[in-house]
């Protein structure tokens, strides 16, 4: 039974049409990763359809952070003098992680094995990567914690949105361009991460509170390679393919306004969330740091998901996403301290809503598409045509 219709008759239309145009220039990608897919995807079985593969992937990152959430909820489990997670829970974190990021890549190699290759195979595995951005995030933030040599919860507030940023960034190229360019820092740091769980395992999370040089830590270093990442890498390189796609005369909108269309919820999002921060009346990110991160990382993955949508079936962005209204008035409620000794009950029962909306959001979608492709989401078999 199909939940709502999220996507137009026009929507439709448009994925009718769709051609699959991505450019993946990353040397680790091309020389190393896809020889190893390669490798990898020769072991499935052909009768594993492609989407399967790409949600096991997720709930393998979903996981980690559950694991984590279980040994230390509140980020204090890493402080020195204070370790409480066991040394297989990151060896498990690091092999998790790891088969997250191979199941990610041998997906579509699946696909085009099978001859199973669809619209809604893109659009289930970007819409996936867009939540998943929040886990690994999350959960790597684990091994530095909140002591004196860990990285603050509002500074993490931070380079979740500068990740968050970085992944619509290559929706932004290809909403203009037309092309998906894959971003260069992903490989990296699923790898380093992966590498990152697997050394904690051995040499304890100790050893990220010893200063690398003079006073700057470990937990410097992370923060720079994401931020660094971000704004010297990614937003460089977005800004360069569109500005080349404009010279060709190739850019699929023409005016500013139309261009950036896709950043106006997101922005309106991060002003959103960094108002209940800074204004909360109890400090609720210094309270439920985990909480809020999945609250924004999920509300961002609906609000991106809708853009990839749009993106995918040469459609105009839709400027607002109805989950901003609530909760611009919930933001303006918590903050006028009406709700003040009942914020963390707000908050949780806010995340609630935007992980409900979420899922059957995805779960609509994927109905509506399938039906629409006369396909089945998780398995090679076709639909009886009776």
């Amino acid at each position: 039974m199909l939940l709502y219709e999220y996507v137009t008759q026009e929507q439709l239309s448009g994925f009718d049409k769709y051609k699959y145009s991505a450019v993946d220039t990353n040397p680790l990608s091309v020389y190393v990763m896809h020889p190893f897919w390669n490798t990898v995807v020769k072991i499935l079985p052909t009768w594993l359809a492609p989407n399967l593969i790409t949600f096991t992937g997720f709930m393998f990152l979903v996981l980690n952070f559950v694991m984590l959430a279980l040994f230390d909820f509140d980020f204090y489990a890493s402080v020195q003098g204070k370790t409480h997670v066991p040394g297989w829970v990151w060896v498990a974190a690091g092999v998790f992680n790891f088969t997250a990021y191979t199941l990610d890549g041998v997906d579509g190699k699946q696909a085009r094995r099978t001859n199973s290759s669809t619209p809604l195979g893109e659009l289930f595995d970007h819409g996936l990567d867009s939540w998943a951005c929040i886990f690994f995030v999350v959960t790597v933030y684990s091994i530095f914690g909140r002591g004196e040599t860990g990285v603050d919860v509002s500074t993490l507030y931070y380079i979740l949105w500068s990740v968050l940023f970085s992944f619509i960034l290559s929706h932004w190229e290809k909403y203009n361009t037309g092309v998906l360019f894959l971003p260069w820092g992903y490989d990296i740091s699923q790898v380093t991460i992966s590498v990152v769980y697997i050394i904690t395992a051995v040499v304890g999370v100790e050893a990220w509170y010893k200063p690398i040089l003079w006073n700057f830590h470990y937990r410097d270093l992370f923060t720079v390679m994401i931020l660094g990442c971000a704004f010297t890498v990614t937003l460089p390189m977005s800004l360069y393919n569109v500005l080349k796609a404009y010279r060709r005369g190739s850019l699929k909108h023409g005016s500013l306004y139309e261009a950036f269309l896709p950043f106006l919820s997101p922005v309106l999002l991060f002003i959103l969330s960094s108002l209940w921060v800074h204004l909360s009346p109890s400090d609720i990110l210094q309270k439920q740091p985990r909480i809020f991160y999945l609250m924004v990382g999920t509300a961002f993955a609906n609000v991106t998901c809708k853009l990839i949508v749009c993106q995918m079936s040469n459609t105009r962005c839709q400027p607002f996403s109805w989950l901003l209204l609530p909760m611009a008035l919930l933001v303006l409620l918590v903050n006028s301290g009406l709700v003040q000794h009942s914020e963390t009950a707000v908050l949780y029962t806010w995340t609630a809503v935007v992980l409900l909306a979420h899922v059957h959001y995805g779960v609509s979608v994927v109905q509506q598409l399938s039906a629409h492709f006369s396909i089945f989401a998780f398995s090679l078999k076709r639909p009886s045509s009776d």
